[in-house]
């Protein structure tokens, strides 16, 4: 007998494959427990078959979405049950949700996790890309912007029908993307999951330089009025409460402190507004077209302004109705709309306003010796400062977990997680010292991490998840991921060469 299963095997092979296509290359993967039987499962069961390349885009969207032929172990009863189960899987229904969100929550959500300190970076972003460049620039790369939110958004919808999971992050997103992938990829399916949490975490860090940086220099300015001291003083006065402030572990209790930042950054961008809309200089009086050369700085402070795309899946996912978050008038289009107005506004009249002379922050440019312009100063100086906090809390908690793990105790695990806390927020203070040039380290952070989380990661997310489905007639949605993922790159590259260099000579500025 033993001699003979070797072919008893091979004629059920045969049978199998007169029954049903043969397994190609574009067959993704269910879900599976860890990574331990993965290799294994890539001959064997728990395939889904892949649509019929022939068929129209249409009805190869219905097949995938559905699932209605996934090749389940065992007889045919059971594998009609899982078929059954998958199909018309809506992952928005198995959510459960403590405390869901309005759309009018979301939305306020949304415009608070895009607009920060980059709203006030925008007048030198056109002072880098000119008048006009900078006009029509900041509102093609808000549309650009979205329009990768709402990739995004997709892939997270189809992969949670594929897998049957209610809810997916950016990382699980990116994980789940190569795991049903061609197959030459399917082993870099962690490595993509590790990648994106590495850009979200220095993405964060980043942010949280620049708060340090940004308070420091408008304290600094408003001081400098008395007395002058340097600005790294001022980060070093800073560090000591900084440090207090971000032991706090609990979110909720944060709240107060995120409430007051939004009502002072609210304040301080109104009287912010006044005054650069006060005696206006004629459109002539600034360049309508930077030089080459700057274009890169512009690209890297205005893709760090629209740093939303971190916040988009969280906010969608704790919805109480996800169904209108997309959609031609839904909550993302809304909110981007604003932003992009409001990031475009800001850059045009602060441009128009102080010209060649505008600073790495609006607030910066405001007159020293008014009381008024001072307590702006102060006012956001405060709001970036409480802000900070919540910036802080998300790449705290990537990397907390893990150290926390590293011991047994509860006084360990305590003891331990606040010194990683400590050195966490010295570093961004050291990295702020290092580099006190506001504008220039905006510009670095938008174009390194902003850039790879934004205009990078969701085209090959989207070309990588619906490899198995196809890209519509004339292939045209690889067409746009693939000019949204040059695009990108070119500013990745050339964004973080052109910041590099003006940190490393500062004459350049």
């Amino acid at each position: 007998m033993e001699d003979l299963t070797p072919l008893t095997n091979l004629q059920q092979l045969d049978d199998s494959a007169k029954r049903k296509p043969k397994m190609s290359e574009r067959q993704p993967l269910l879900l599976q427990g860890d990574g331990s039987d993965y290799e294994g499962s890539r001959s064997g069961n728990g395939l889904i078959r892949p649509p019929v390349r022939s068929s129209p885009p249409d009805s190869t969207l219905v097949n995938v979405h559905s699932e209605d032929s996934i090749a389940a172990p065992g007889d045919d009863d059971e594998q009609s049950g899982e078929n059954l189960k998958s199909v018309g899987y809506n992952p928005t229904h198995h959510r459960t949700l403590e405390h869901p969100t309005s759309n009018f929550d979301t939305l306020v959500h949304l415009l608070k996790g895009n607009i920060g300190t980059g709203i006030l970076a925008m007048p030198e972003a056109f002072k880098n890309a000119g008048l006009y460049v900078g006009l029509f620039g900041t509102l093609i790369m808000g549309a650009i912007c979205t329009h990768c939110m709402h990739m995004l958004v997709n892939c997270s919808h189809e992969l949670c029908r594929r897998f049957q999971q209610p809810s997916l992050d950016f990382s699980e997103v990116a994980f789940c993307s190569f795991e049903t992938g061609p197959l030459g990829l399917r082993r870099y399916s962690h490595l993509t999951r590790r990648v994106v949490t590495t850009f979200l975490f220095i993405t964060q860090i980043g942010f949280c330089c620049v708060y340090f940086l940004f308070v420091a220099l408008n304290v600094k300015d408003v001081m400098d009025h008395y007395y002058k001291v340097d600005v790294r003083i001022y980060l070093l006065l800073m560090l000591l409460p900084m440090i207090m402030l971000n032991l706090v572990r609990n979110l909720k209790y944060l709240t107060p402190v995120s409430l007051i930042a939004a009502v002072l950054t609210v304040a301080g961008l109104a009287i912010s507004f006044s005054y650069m809309l006060q005696d206006l200089p004629d459109t002539h009086t600034v360049k309508p077209v930077a030089t080459w050369a700057t274009l890169p700085l512009y690209f890297g402070t205005a893709i760090y302004a629209f740093e939303g795309i971190g916040v988009v899946l969280p906010l969608e996912n704790n919805m109480r109705t996800p169904e209108d978050f997309g959609g031609t008038t839904g909550v993302l289009n809304t909110g981007m709309v604003i932003v992009a107005c409001l990031y475009t506004s800001v850059g045009f009249f602060g441009y128009l306003k102080y010209g060649e002379s505008v600073k790495g922050s609006i607030t910066l440019n405001l007159p020293q010796e008014e009381l008024l312009s001072r307590m702006v100063r102060i006012t956001m100086a405060v709001a970036i400062f409480l802000s900070y906090t919540l910036q802080f809390y998300v790449p705290v908690n990537m990397v907390e977990p893990f150290v926390c793990s590293q011991f047994d105790t509860t006084r360990a695990k305590e003891l331990a997680s606040t010194i990683l806390r400590t050195v966490l927020v010295t570093f961004t203070f050291l990295l702020a010292a290092c580099i006190p040039n506001l504008g220039s380290i905006i510009s670095l952070v938008g174009a390194v991490s902003s850039s790879a989380l934004a205009l990078i990661a969701p085209p090959i997310i989207e070309i990588i998840t619906f490899y198995n489905v196809g890209y519509g007639r004339y292939n045209w949605m690889l067409w746009k991921d693939f000019l949204i993922l040059i695009f990108g790159l070119c500013g990745f590259v050339f964004g973080t060469w052109a910041s590099l260099a003006q940190i490393l000579n500062p004459s350049v500025d």
